[in-house]
């Protein structure tokens, strides 16, 4: 067995957080503690965990002490980002809200549906276009298969429309690792893959998280709603009782600092926008997600190493390129289209 199957065999057992199953994607790290896991990335002075570790309930608090005791006796810091409320209030760290993230019962989507008026005329709309969504086999990304060469090139030009420069940690993209524990939907319009929505499992919870949502730059408006509605629709048909799309960073009640951040941060990520997207899905819960950290530590510090995992190590580095970046983009945007 594998490292990685390792974590994937306690993850079917304990994987409890929404981003539990995101530990298995590349650059993270494992920390062992019998049949617990810790998945972290080490930024050269702070092992940074994604989530809570991937143990029993009753295990949580020993686990996170050890895991802490072990960063430490590697000179590095400590601290636990994207943890939701059972750790929260299984382990007596401070924490601080970094956002919200909003989740569905399947089981109702179809009067969401029913009673969203914009999103109705966001599916009418794609329809229209010609857009269709279907689901995608773990037999169709293998390399050099035409679907996987579609998605590979949709997720180039997603990437290239970006304003910010490439993250990593739990916001970077790579749908492929154990595919036959996720679900696939791509969007097609002619022939032509014009948006991707990626799943991953909640095993503990027996819920779905939709990790991916990438659409082409000349979609037609509401081709991400349907990647959703179709998504839900299948979540229902196994009767997934949880889904979710994600953190929405800096969103709901958080400290005013953070907000202010929120505000200078506008023009670089669309914060507001994002929870607009997610909100218009009318989800049942809005739940909070925390950044934890250990006695001995700060807030500010915490969220230091964990802007520093993010940003592949380098917080300068990709501060410059994502200032390049974006001057590219606002130039490409700005540019006559050809006639």
């Amino acid at each position: 067995m594998t490292e990685r199957e390792r974590v994937l065999a306690l993850l079917q057992r304990h994987g409890w957080n929404a981003t539990s199953f995101q530990v298995l994607e590349p650059g993270f790290r494992y920390w062992f503690d019998d049949d617990a896991c810790v998945g972290y990335v080490d930024t050269g002075r702070a092992w940074v965990a994604a989530g809570a570790p991937i143990a029993a309930t009753d295990r949580l608090a020993a686990v996170a002490t050890r895991f802490v005791a072990a960063a430490t006796a590697a000179r590095r810091r400590a601290c636990c980002f994207a943890t939701e409320a059972r750790f929260h209030d299984a382990v007596g760290w401070r924490a601080l809200r970094i956002g919200d993230q909003p989740c569905w019962a399947p089981a109702e989507w179809d009067e969401v549906v029913r009673t969203g008026r914009s999103l109705r005329e966001q599916l009418r709309r794609a329809r229209a276009k010609g857009v269709t969504v279907r689901p995608v086999v773990a037999a169709e990304l293998v390399a050099g298969h035409p679907t996987r060469v579609a998605l590979d090139a949709l997720i180039a030009r997603w990437l290239a429309s970006r304003p910010i420069a490439p993250m990593g940690f739990l916001v970077q993209v790579d749908p492929f690792t154990f595919p036959a524990e996720r679900r696939y939907f791509l969007a097609e319009r002619d022939g032509r893959a014009v948006g991707f929505l990626g799943i991953i499992p909640i095993y503990a919870r027996g819920g779905w998280f939709f990790e991916d949502f990438l659409r082409d730059p000349a979609a037609p408006n509401g081709s991400v709603e349907l990647l959703v509605d179709a998504g839900m629709h299948a979540a229902h048909a196994a009767a997934i009782p949880l889904v979710t799309l994600g953190l929405v960073p800096l969103a709901g009640e958080v400290p005013w600092w953070l907000r202010l951040a929120r505000w200078l941060g506008g023009p670089l990520y669309d914060f507001d926008g994002l929870r607009a997207f997610k909100a218009k899905f009318r989800p049942r819960t809005w739940d909070p997600i925390y950044l934890s950290y250990p006695p001995g530590r700060t807030a500010v510090g915490a969220l230091f190493d964990t802007l520093t995992a993010f940003s592949r190590g380098g917080l300068l580095r990709f501060g410059l390129e994502t200032v390049v970046r974006g001057l590219t983009t606002r130039r490409r945007r700005a540019r006559p289209t050809p006639p």
